[in-house]
């Protein structure tokens, strides 16, 4: 990342952590040595932050209890939307059941999720990811959910806006085939996929 920044090449960092805050997220990768800041993280919570003020929508959070600080300024009074993250533990079944619920009695029912990643890897092995949790939901509410983490194109715009370059200028680095390299694709970036973390 040092040699990167000292080239003079932008940088931003694109993450589908929703466990975390994106201040917690640079504080873990500031103890391990990397010097970013909050500015260079493009994640799903801010993104759907904008995306529920621009459309009024007031959600019920599923998502985990660190990351609830990003939805703080966000009015959760009378839900008419779900918001899925990868809310881990909270994954239970009477917090899926009362989402279900929810969307169920909606006349126009809105999930937004904060990624589409089917599981990721920790240090005690794989882990299903928020993906899985997504379509259960949307198989048992008949409805699609709108995905704003990656690979949502919506999500690389963002971080395209954030660098101010066009696609064809930016190239994605990543280890998730589907959500690193097929999305930055998608969005007409170039895209390497390196042999670590998720590479099978």
């Amino acid at each position: 990342l040092r040699r990167i920044k000292a080239s003079g090449l932008k940088l931003q960092l694109c993450t589908n952590e929703t466990q975390a805050t994106r201040e917690n997220f640079v504080r873990k990768l500031r103890a391990m040595g990397f010097e970013v800041s909050v500015a260079e993280v493009t994640a799903p919570a801010p993104a759907a932050c904008r995306l529920l003020r621009e459309r009024g929508l007031r959600p019920h959070l599923l998502v985990h209890d660190d990351l609830v600080p990003e939805f703080a300024e966000i009015d959760k009074t009378n839900p008419n939307c779900v918001v899925l993250g990868d809310a881990a533990e909270n994954f239970t079944y009477a917090n899926l059941n009362e989402a279900f619920r929810l969307l169920i009695g909606m006349e126009k029912p809105v999930l937004i999720s904060l990624g589409k990643g089917r599981y990721y890897k920790e240090t005690d092995g794989l882990k299903l990811d928020v993906g899985a949790y997504m379509k259960a939901l949307e198989y048992a509410c008949d409805v699609q959910a709108e995905v704003v983490g990656k690979p949502a194109k919506r999500f690389f715009e963002s971080a395209l806006a954030e660098l101010g370059v066009p696609p064809e200028q930016a190239i994605m680095i990543g280890d998730d085939i589907v959500s690193d390299v097929g999305g930055a694709q998608q969005c007409g970036m170039r895209a390497l996929q390196v042999r670590t973390g998720k590479f099978r």
